[in-house]
């Protein structure tokens, strides 16, 4: 089930808002570096670098290269110094403390997600994923992943999502800073939350069909445990039986 793909059929309809906020998905994602001039991207999925492509199209970006290493393709494009949510910090992107603090005030005041921000955060959450996230086939195991640049990035978006009642959890690792979910509903939720609407409908006919064989080899397991226990019992009867018989006690029973 290729989830990404399902995703880059999303159309923004002309929402700048929007593309900008999966730009910066991608960016903070753990796939993208910068230097002192100069932003990187790299995947090794055509689709992926296609829809990075058209996201800095639209943000009308148009000084950028892509170059192919390997398996790899690289999109190089120049520092974005007049966006205001993101900052850079040694070699990440990051999202800004002013964001960060504008979309907590809102909340703060309001007592709720204001759509317009919610629209951000779903923007923001699909660029990340789309930039270094990762879906487990749900068959063997439910593991939904995506890893961003560093600490700093993994918090933000796990606060703002949790604003959408959608828990990630937060692991360190060698390669960056993970957030993943093990729940097969809360995976459906983020799912259908960034837009992959196809994917959810597949993912929720594989959980179902999932659920439905636990739940029958639970019954199976119980029943057979009960069974056993059954035999186990009778045997012992019947060797106790045999022992009465054999010590003429039998016929003295009642």
């Amino acid at each position: 089930m290729d989830y990404k793909c399902d995703i880059c059929g999303f159309i923004y309809d002309e929402n700048k808002e929007a593309v900008k906020f999966e730009l910066i998905g991608y960016l903070i994602s753990n796939n993208t570096t910068c230097d002192k001039k100069n932003i990187y991207y790299s995947t090794i999925n055509e689709y992926n670098i296609n829809r990075f492509n058209k996201l800095i199209s639209n943000m009308e970006i148009l000084n950028f290269k892509i170059d192919i290493k390997g398996k790899n393709y690289i999109i190089t494009l120049p520092k974005i110094e007049d966006m205001q949510e993101i900052e850079y910090v040694e070699n990440k992107v990051e999202v800004s403390m002013a964001f960060e603090n504008e979309i907590k005030e809102k909340i703060d005041k309001s007592g709720g997600i204001e759509s317009k921000d919610e629209a951000r955060i779903k923007a923001l959450a699909r660029g990340a994923f789309l930039g270094s996230g990762s879906v487990n086939n749900p068959e063997n195991k439910y593991h939904l992943e995506v890893v961003l640049s560093n600490n700093k990035n993994a918090s933000s978006i796990k606060k703002m999502l949790e604003k959408m009642q959608i828990n990630f959890k937060a692991l360190e690792r060698k390669n960056g800073y993970s957030l993943y979910i093990k729940e097969g509903e809360e995976i459906s939720r983020f799912l259908a939350f960034i837009g992959a609407n196809s994917s959810v409908i597949k993912f929720e006919e594989i959980r179902v069909i999932r659920e439905i064989k636990n739940n029958v080899n639970r019954k199976v397991n119980c029943e057979t445990a009960n069974l056993n226990k059954t035999i186990n019992a009778a045997v012992r009867q019947i060797e106790a039986i045999k022992k009465l018989k054999e010590t003429g006690k039998f016929k003295n029973l009642s």
